[in-house]
């Protein structure tokens, strides 16, 4: 979905042009307040926004400032020779330079709007109104209940410093008392997006600040869990009657009782089978199984890796871990859905485990970078193969679509009775990077930041000498290059000449290279998937589309195009996906199922995003050519108004030809799913997608 931390602190060189000028204050009194702004921060004092109309906090920042002001919280002030006032500036100008690279990594990477001289005030403010508070002019800060709304008592409550501690002990508006509120999806949205910091919302089942605290684990820099979480040993119905829950909401929700059955599957962590093909704490593994069973999850996702299967030669796979793995699945009685992963893990969101292409791959790589899609500027990427070599014997005298071929066959082979047996019911085929059938125009690793519109990729040796045979076959031989008028990786469609309103993108040339372009996409997934349906006869077969919703409000779809769909305005870019997977009997895997929730956040607003427009498009073409249509959750989702947008999405209400989606994968299981609070929640809502009815106790 190290480049996390680097997008929120905005730590690149690039961003030191951006500091703060220093100046140097002689005004005693003004030195004399920012030093006690810097021993608050030191000290750990929560209120770093005080309100005017606070005593106890104005009584306080008095004392402190008594103390930080003179020896020993005097209070006659000592006179400082002239070496420690010049020490004192200098921390200063230091700390200043640090706040000023924080600011401009917040404005530059994570879209926040702060004043050139921004202070630690205005950056808590900013992130209290991300999460849906009002923070007034004086720093009083409140939850957001009705328009005008103040909160009630005679003191205003000052802003925490910790944001840590602002998510896990603010509380909902009165209404959605007992249900995290909409804005929380927002912030895990961003949080997944620009840091690896996991900022939870808190469940309806929370009673007391203890059990607030309890369930807000937080995630360090790296991914590595800092708090312990508790396991889950029982559902809902087994909860001891001597325990209290919070009421529970009661706002108006579907019913989804009696509705169709839809499989929900659990897709396991990315690095449960490690690089030598071992099984990762199988004892922990088996627990979990069980407890998913137990609330009658139908079974479980897994990437089976090429970077790790066929690591080290042509032709010699490893499924050892796997075939543990399975069978710990086939004993539990659940059912498999396995991916075929032909691309790297690590670099993109999500990615906590780094697993690359096999060796041999690389060793090519490095004599042959060709092998690999190219931007404008040369620069490689091995996320996966590019298109161009699906027909080149590049490959130790294999092409790229034999080589996937063989590793297919191989694994029908090698789990030939989980297929009989009818374990694996599902097959989903990885197209491109991160499994999904699109280009990788976004890479975060060459500088690619939300919303920017990506580029094209279509520079390496082999696609170039397909460009030029396209071109001279339409006589036009000049046409043989890429569009010198598109951008960089970070540009807006208004930006450039070629994704503007009436730009080059819909000119005579500009529909010729678009047209190439989307059609080796299109080439690619039929060509691999014409293989899939030969090695995996009889199984359901499934192939993956992303998203990608920014910019679907402009005439062009820039992001869409250098991803490789084109869908602009007065035109159908899935259409011919979806006859492509219709001709292989393919269902789609879209990751779509809550995209729309999220259509309100201010980034989407400002990309001129339409989650929903796309969905829908999407669906549409897909349900027009009667393809199954699967689906997986974009950003994490851990409370109810999430898990409701799902099920609406899954289960369209109102549909004359009652669709819905033929099974729902989850993304992702973690420790955190599987705290009490959150796992109920998910049981809850495992049993309104297998169409059950579903009773809220109070006890």
């Amino acid at each position: 979905m190290a480049t996390d931390m680097q997008k929120l602190m905005g730590a690149s060189e690039e961003d030191d042009e951006e500091e703060m000028d220093v100046k140097e204050e002689d005004d005693e009194d003004e030195e004399n307040g920012e030093r006690r702004i810097a021993a608050q921060m030191m000290m750990g004092v929560d209120e770093v926004m005080p309100s005017t109309s606070s005593g106890g906090q104005f009584q306080h920042q008095q004392q402190l400032q008594e103390q930080v002001g003179t020896p020993g919280g005097g209070g006659a002030r000592r006179s400082r020779p002239p070496e420690e006032k010049e020490r004192t500036k200098l921390r200063e100008r230091h700390r200043r330079a640090i706040t000023a690279r924080i600011l401009a990594g917040l404005r530059r990477h994570g879209n926040y709007n702060l004043r050139v001289r921004a202070d630690i005030n205005d950056v808590i403010a900013a992130l209290a109104r991300e999460a849906g508070w009002v923070v007034l002019p004086d720093g009083t800060t409140f939850p957001s209940r009705s328009p005008g709304s103040r909160p009630t008592g005679g003191n205003s409550a000052g802003m925490t410093s910790s944001s840590s501690q602002m998510v896990s002990q603010q509380t909902p508006p009165t209404s959605l008392q007992g249900v995290s509120s909409g804005y929380r999806t927002s912030v895990e949205y961003n949080a997944s997006r620009m840091k690896g910091v996991f900022m939870p919302s808190s469940s309806p089942y929370d009673l007391s600040s203890s059990a607030r605290s309890q369930s807000s684990g937080m995630v360090g820099d790296g991914g590595e869990q800092i708090e312990s979480l508790p396991f889950i040993s029982g559902s809902m119905e087994a909860i001891n009657d001597k325990q209290l829950i919070g009421q529970l909401p009661k706002l108006p929700e579907r019913d989804f009782a009696g509705t169709p059955y839809v499989p929900v599957y659990g897709m396991l962590p990315l690095g449960v089978i490690n690089i030598k093909c071992e099984l990762v704490d199988p004892d922990g593994l088996l627990k979990q199984l069980r407890v998913l069973k137990s609330i009658n999850v139908d079974g479980v996702m897994v990437d089976c890796w090429w970077g790790i299967v066929e690591a080290h030669a042509p032709q010699e796979y490893n499924w050892n871990g796997y075939r543990r793995l399975f069978q710990m699945v086939r004993e539990l009685k659940l059912k498999l859905q396995v991916v075929m992963s032909f691309h790297e893990c690590g670099g993109n969101v999500g990615d906590d485990v780094c697993i690359p292409l096999p060796h041999w791959i690389a060793e090519i790589g490095r004599s042959n970078p060709d092998i690999f899609f190219t931007d404008r500027e040369g620069r490689r990427n091995p996320e996966c193969l590019s298109w161009g070599i699906d027909k080149e014997r590049v490959l130790r005298g294999r092409t790229a679509v034999e080589v996937y071929f063989d590793y297919m066959r191989s694994f029908r082979v090698e789990f030939d009775e989980f297929f009989e047996d009818g374990i694996i019911s599902m097959v989903e085929v990885g197209l491109g990077p991160c499994g999904e059938l699109r280009y990788p125009s976004c890479p975060v690793k060459h500088g690619w930041r939300y919303p920017g519109i990506g580029e094209f990729q279509c520079y390496d040796q082999y696609m170039l000498k397909s460009l030029r045979k396209a071109a001279a076959m339409r006589g036009h031989s000049f046409w043989a290059r890429g569009p010198d008028n598109a951008g960089s990786y970070n540009s807006q469609p208004h930006e450039t000449c070629f994704f503007c309103d009436g730009g080059d993108y819909d000119g005579y040339y500009g529909r010729f290279f678009l047209n190439w372009y989307s059609q080796l996409l299109v080439d690619h997934g039929d060509r691999v998937l014409s293989l899939a349906k030969l090695a995996f006869e009889g199984s359901c077969i499934a192939a993956k589309l992303p998203g990608i919703h920014w910019w679907y409000k402009t005439a062009s779809h820039a992001a869409e195009l250098t991803a490789g769909f084109y869908n602009p305005c007065n035109r159908d870019g899935y259409t011919a996906i979806a006859a492509m997977l219709k001709k292989h009997g393919a269902a789609l895997n879209f990751a779509c199922a809550e995209l729309n929730f999220l259509e309100q956040h201010e980034d989407l607003r400002e990309a001129l995003a339409d989650a929903r427009g796309l969905v829908w498009q999407v669906l549409n073409a897909a349900w027009d050519v009667c393809i199954p249509v699967a689906s997986e959750n974009a950003v994490l989702c851990l409370d109810r108004v999430g898990y409701n947008k799902i099920l609406d999405n899954v289960k369209p209400v109102n549909d004359p030809e009652g669709r819905h989606f033929s099974s729902f994968t989850y993304l992702r299981l973690s420790p955190l799913l599987m705290e009490r609070q959150n796992f109920m929640e998910f049981e809850r809502f495992v049993k309104r997608m297998h169409g059950e009815a579903v009773v809220d106790l109070l006890v």
